[in-house]
């Protein structure tokens, strides 16, 4: 396997070109600020950090209206973040977990020391932070066994020495958005500092709603954090840190972006699409007899992208709350650290999961989630022959999550009505040859269906003396009103001891060994049921049974499970200081990502047999394959990079190369109805180059630029998903599957960066202007985990633009703020429309969309 290195966007190309040239030959005036990371654990400068990491301060992040992990992806190359249909992705280098609620994620994150793993808070906005640490590739020692694609480090700001204070208000007239911040900070007595801070932010959204006559989606975001830092005594410091924090969502950014004509055998469908059936299907295929009367709100016609959705409304509502402890005790020249977290959320959320305005169907869902975790670490001095950095980590997580699908209507039951008639009720249960009332059927004679389409069908039995015939245009009946919960729930204990030992060889050289130990404890458990969601109570087994089987690929089931066992992460690490102005590097490494229960799977793994019937004649039997546990997975991975400083201090270039090879990788397959399997895909291998740097042009003019090469391959996936009309490579148990081998992975670009330029200058005694340029841009790559051939996303480029003038005497700034200047149109992630092919023939898709150009007012007054 070859990087993949040519790059066809000449825009591109006059943007890396400008990074490196600049670097090399610019006359800079100018010299750059030391930037202090934690990525080691230690208050280190960027410059000596052993990591391909991109730091992003929260002064930037306030500029450039950064408010969550989904802005952030923008200005660190290979990170990608999107909300989905029914969850969250979070990918770095093209390793992600997917979806599914049972994951724990590659990516961690770690919100002043505590793990943030679950993917539903990757959703939260963010609040008064000092900085955001990206850190690429494996981090299985310090941030823990899970992160083994990479891991963000969120630091909240601290108390200040002095009085302080702010408050910020935004304003964007497009999608109505009002954000303010407040913020108050300083010591409190003599030894106890505190921080205060508040943010609320409201929006309509960009995507206008036909169905329902509004704006979507709509936020209401509001967070409070509160900080106290005691200095007890000259050795021993603690800080304690409150957080509450709710954001909810009405609507969502998706709309049916495609919608192609059916090719079903049934007349009623053909020819026409998903759109067209939903909007106006009648069907009387005999006198008296009406099988299909749907009439659905016309905005199911809008089956095209242009900012406007069909959906009779979705909701995710998110109530989240924090306790950090953090003691530092120092000891001699030796530092202890204590840090106690207690974390939780709730969520409830109803997904619209049709994704038009018809009530085809949607799926409630509710999480709730409790974490307990300590850590204790033990850091040496630094300038010994020997460092350390070691500790111990211990976390308990209990997570219950529910959902059902919900069929609150008769259009879907309708629909399937017709479906099972035209295929002589293969939809359901078949006919049995006998005198069977029940139906749509029953009693009809032969002078109704008479010069009908369904002539030739019925005559036979007319023949045979059969009048009455049941098992035929009855298979929707069975979902009238269908609720299908299912509970999940895993507890998990993990305990684990690391330590990190630096040998200095020589003045320039070093030599570092990391080793971690995991042992974890898991419970989990599911189950799915068939219901009546107007009673609440359990439907009996019976025709349901075939009928969710056949066209929801549903069983009911109730398994358990128990897994236990440890690991050991290994990591070497050599830097050595070419000179005062390049540190080069090379790290190795072995990480694991701990395996699991899956939460969200229709089906038990076992290849069981649906309902058995007797006397009825089934071309083939009806066998769903599902999936419960999970393995854990590997990454084996080898970095070289160089830190160097140019152009004596005015110029920084860093550079990164990598390979990491993932064997047993955890992926979620949607099973191409409505449910997701969980399984290890096999092996796969990324790897490409890394570069970000900074100058100062001048005194005034700052340049700041990252750009990442990346080609991802998978080596052993033979049981991929198929998109829509592709040939299946293997049928197993009647289930479809396509071999990825030698394809990519959703999300990856060839390559993906960002440039900003930055001028400040003062246009009077007190007045400071100052103008921003973002140009973010990324290669082509495909949107959907199928990897259809229709959903790339084409290559692109987005400028992003902020002026502002401020009085640094009076502490008032006022700006403005142009997002996606250009109007770029871009789809964050894509899938396919649920049920649309698997029971109507007609293919489509859904996407979720990005916002278009949107230009905002600022104001914020500091005081000091």
């Amino acid at each position: 396997m070859t990087l993949k290195r040519t790059i066809s966007d000449f825009r591109l190309s006059a943007l890396a070109a400008g990074l490196l040239l600049c670097s090399a030959h610019s006359q800079a005036a100018g010299v750059l600020e030391e930037v202090i990371v934690t990525a080691t654990l230690r208050a280190e400068s960027l410059q000596d950090v052993p990591v391909s990491v991109n730091a992003v301060s929260g002064d930037k992040m306030m500029e450039a209206g950064i408010s969550k992990v989904e802005d952030l992806q923008a200005y660190v190359p290979n990170l990608t973040m999107s909300e989905t249909g029914i969850g969250t992705n979070i990918y770095i280098r093209g390793i992600g977990s997917g979806i599914n609620p049972g994951f724990e994620q590659s990516v961690g994150m770690y919100f002043d020391g505590v793990s943030y793993g679950r993917a539903q808070l990757t959703r939260a906005p963010f609040l008064d932070l000092a900085r955001v640490e990206v850190l690429r590739g494996p981090q299985n020692i310090l941030f823990g066994k899970n992160s083994i694609a990479g891991a963000l480090s969120l630091i909240s700001a601290r108390p200040s020495q002095e009085f302080e204070g702010l408050v910020s208000g935004t304003f964007e007239a497009e999608t109505n958005e009002r954000v303010l911040d407040f913020v108050v900070s300083g010591p409190l007595t003599d030894n106890i500092g505190g921080r205060l801070a508040i943010r609320k932010r409201e929006i309509d959204g960009h995507i206008e709603n036909l169905t329902l006559d509004r704006d979507e989606p709509q936020r209401d975001e509001q967070t409070i954090r509160a900080m106290f830092v005691w200095d007890a005594t000259a050795d021993l410091t603690a800080a304690l840190k409150f957080e509450i924090g709710q954001f909810d969502v009405d609507g969502r950014q998706i709309e049916i972006i495609n919608d192609q004509r059916s090719t079903s055998d049934t007349d009623a469908f053909n020819g026409r699409t998903y759109g067209q059936i939903l909007d106006r299907t009648t069907i009387a295929p005999v006198p008296g007899v009406v099988l299909v009367d749907v009439d659905a709100d016309s905005s199911v016609l809008n089956n095209y992208q242009d900012y406007k959705r069909s959906s009779n409304g979705d909701y995710s509502y998110n109530d989240t709350h924090n306790v950090t402890l953090n003691v530092d005790y120092v000891w001699g020249d030796h530092t202890f650290t204590f840090i106690t977290g207690v974390l939780g959320y709730k969520t409830s959320e109803l997904c619209d999961c049709d994704f038009t305005g018809a009530s085809v169907f949607s799926v409630a869902a509710e999480e709730e989630y409790k974490q307990f975790s300590q850590e204790f670490r033990w850091v040496s001095p630094v300038g010994e022959t020997f460092e350390f950095i070691a500790g111990a980590f211990f976390q308990h997580s209990e997570l219950d999550f529910f959902d059902s699908i919900r069929v609150d209507s008769d259009i879907l039951p309708q629909l399937l009505n017709a479906a099972d008639i035209q295929e002589a009720g293969a939809r359901g249960e078949r006919p049995t040859g006998g005198d069977v009332t029940g139906g749509p059927f029953d009693n009809v004679t032969q002078t109704q269906v008479a010069g009908t389409p369904l002539a030739p069908l019925f005559q036979p039995l007319f023949d045979a003396g059969v009048l009455e015939l049941g098992g035929l245009g009855d298979a929707g009946d069975e979902i009238v009103n269908l609720g299908t919960p299912r509970d999940f729930s895993s507890t998990t204990d993990l305990i684990s001891g690391f330590v990190q030992a630096t040998w200095n060889v020589t003045d320039l050289t070093r030599a570092t060994l990391g080793l971690r130990y995991s042992y974890e404890e898991k419970e989990g458990s599911r189950s799915l049921n068939f219901s009546d969601i107007t009673t609440g109570e359990i439907r009996a087994e019976g025709e349901i049974d075939t009928v969710v089987a056949k066209n929801f690929s549903a069983e009911r089931h109730n398994l358990k499970g128990t897994r236990k066992g440890g690991k050991l992460a290994p990591s070497l690490n050599i830097q050595h200081d070419w000179s005062n102005d390049v540190m080069l590097y090379a790290t190795a490494s072995i990480g694991y990502k701990s395996g699991g229960y899956d939460a969200r799977s229709n089906a038990s793994p076992d290849a069981n047999e649906i309902r058995p019937l007797q006397n009825v004649e089934e071309p083939t039997p009806i066998i769903l394959v599902g999936s419960f546990e999970y393995d854990e997975e590997q990454a084996t991975s080898l970095e070289a990079g160089a830190k160097t400083a140019l152009l004596d201090g005015a110029a920084e270039l860093n550079i990164a190369a990598f390979y990491t090879q993932y064997d047993d990788l955890q992926v979620s397959i949607f099973d191409g109805t409505l449910g997701f399997n969980v399984g290890n895909a096999g092996a796969a291998t990324t790897m490409g180059i890394e570069l970000d740097g900074r100058i100062a042009l001048t005194e005034n003019l700052m340049m700041t630029g990252a750009l990442a090469f990346l080609d991802f391959e998978f080596t052993d996936f033979e049981n991929g998903q198929c998109y829509q009309g592709q040939t299946p490579d293997y049928m197993v148990e009647g289930n479809p599957y396509c071999d990825y081998k030698g394809k990519t992975n959703q999300y990856v670009a060839d390559y993906s960066g960002n440039m900003t330029f930055v001028y400040t200058t003062m246009v009077s005694k007190d007045l400071e202007f100052r103008g921003g340029a973002d140009f973010v841009f990324t290669g082509a790559y495909n949107s959907s985990q199928n990897l259809d051939p229709s959903q790339e996303q084409d290559a692109h480029i987005k400028t992003n633009l902020r002026f502002s003038l401020a009085d640094v005497t009076a502490g008032w700034e006022a700006a403005l703020l142009v997002k996606n200047a250009t109007d770029e149109t871009t789809i964050s992630y894509s899938n396919d429309t649920p049920l649309a092919n698997s029971i109507f023939g007609a293919a489509g898709h859904y996407g979720f969309v990005e916002a278009p150009r949107t230009i905002a007012l600022q104001a914020t007054y500091r005081w000091y």
